[in-house]
Formats: structure tokens, sequence, C-alpha cells
């Protein structure tokens, strides 16, 4: 597997590259489900399996902590931010509250450039397989990702989109643990509403739809959970 930069001498800093790439990779675990939400993230094995310095993964674990992905705990090192249903339906609410305000001001604000991106986004994800070999296909993942992120795009605000990215990764970790239940559901007929809502500049209809997928993906996500805990 792909590993960041050889790690330098012990006792000096961890080099930015090194320290990006370890938090890179160490945050694509979490996302992928590779890291068990609750497990122990022992600095010494992490650093030998990625062939880093200890202190480039110290500084990507801490940089992980703000984000909500890793949890610092003194004096016991750190671990992966555990999961739950209250966190998934707390999540949820508060993504559904902030894209509100940001879809409707890319109503308003947004240009041609905006609409442009929206059109571009939902083709390359509606022409991108949901499964590869019988898994979610990484390049799926992506386009949804930037599909969503265009919706949003038209306010504007670094801030809003570094908040939203950080709520969109969050709900990431959950979205794949109901991977196949969310199958059962046509994403592409959902997907392609939102952009006819926005290029419209319907912001009514486009923020009752983006609330409908939102929080049919959380019921989808604990309805296989509880299933799950149940078998």
């Amino acid at each position: 597997m792909p590993k960041p930069p050889a790690a330098i001498q012990t006792g000096q800093a961890a080099p930015r590259s090194q320290t990006s790439a370890t938090y890179a990779r160490i945050k694509a675990d979490i996302l992928a489900g590779k890291i068990s939400p609750g497990k122990k993230l022992k600095i010494k094995d992490i650093a030998a399996e990625l062939e880093v310095s200890p202190g480039a993964v110290r500084e990507a674990l801490s940089r992980l902590v703000p984000e909500g992905f890793v949890v610092s705990q003194d004096q016991r090192g750190f671990t992966v931010a555990p999961i739950s249903i209250d966190d998934l339906l707390d999540l949820t609410r508060l993504r559904c509250d902030i894209e509100e305000i940001a879809l409707r001001r890319s109503t308003v604000e947004g240009d041609a450039s905006w609409e442009a991106a929206i059109i571009a986004n939902l083709h390359r994800l509606l022409h991108t397989p949901r499964v590869v070999d019988g898994r979610p296909n990484a390049d799926w993942l992506l386009a949804h990702e930037l599909f969503h992120r265009a919706l949003v795009n038209g306010a504007a605000s670094p801030r809003f989109i570094a908040l939203n990215t950080q709520l969109y990764q969050q709900l990431e970790r959950y979205r794949l643990l109901g991977w196949n239940a969310d199958r059962q559901r046509d994403v592409d007929v959902e997907h392609r509403a939102l952009a006819d809502a926005a290029l419209a500049r319907d912001a009514d209809r486009l923020v009752a739809l983006a609330r409908k997928h939102f929080e049919r993906t959380a019921e989808l996500i604990v309805e296989a959970t509880q299933a799950d805990a149940a078998s």
C-alpha cells in the first residue's frame, strides 16, 4: 500500500509533507472504516506501519482531534472517535440546518460558473458506478462529495465550505455503515431533483429535497445498525 515519505532522524521535527501525508492516510482509513471506532491508536505501531517518524504520527493525530475523528485522552493517548445513533442524528440535524443557509444563499448569489459546476458534477456522479467488485467505489464517493459541495459553493463562504466539508466527512463514516441498505433507493433520481431545484433557483424546494435526502440517509443507517445489533 502507498506510504507517506520515509521517516526522518529521531529528535527532528517531522517535515510538513510527511505529517500531511500521515494525516491524510490515517483520516482516509478512519473514514473507510479500516480503523474501528473506539480503537486505541498506538503511535509507535502506526509509525512502523507507515514508515514515518513518531512525531509525524503524533502531529497528524493532533490535527484530527478538532475535526472530530480522533479523541485525545490525558495520559492515555489517542483513540478513534466513537460512533453512536445519537451522534449520527445530531450531525444530520446540524448539517440540515447549516446546509439550508448555504443553499438559500447559493440560489441567490450563484453565478453561471456555479450552475456549470452543478451540471458537470451531476454528470460525473451519474456516470460513475457506485460499486466495484462488490465494494463502495472510491471514485463514486468522491463524485458524490463534489456534487453536494457544488450545490452550496454558490454561497462563496470559505468558512462555511470548511465547516460543511467537516460535517460531510464525519457523516461519511456512518454512511458506509448503511451502504447496503442505501443501495435500495434510487439516489440518481434524488440527485437529479436536487440539481433541477438548484438550477431553477427554487430555494424552498431545494432545501426540502436536501433535508429529505439527508434524513433518509440517516434513517437507513439507523435501520441497518439496529438490524446488525439484533442479528
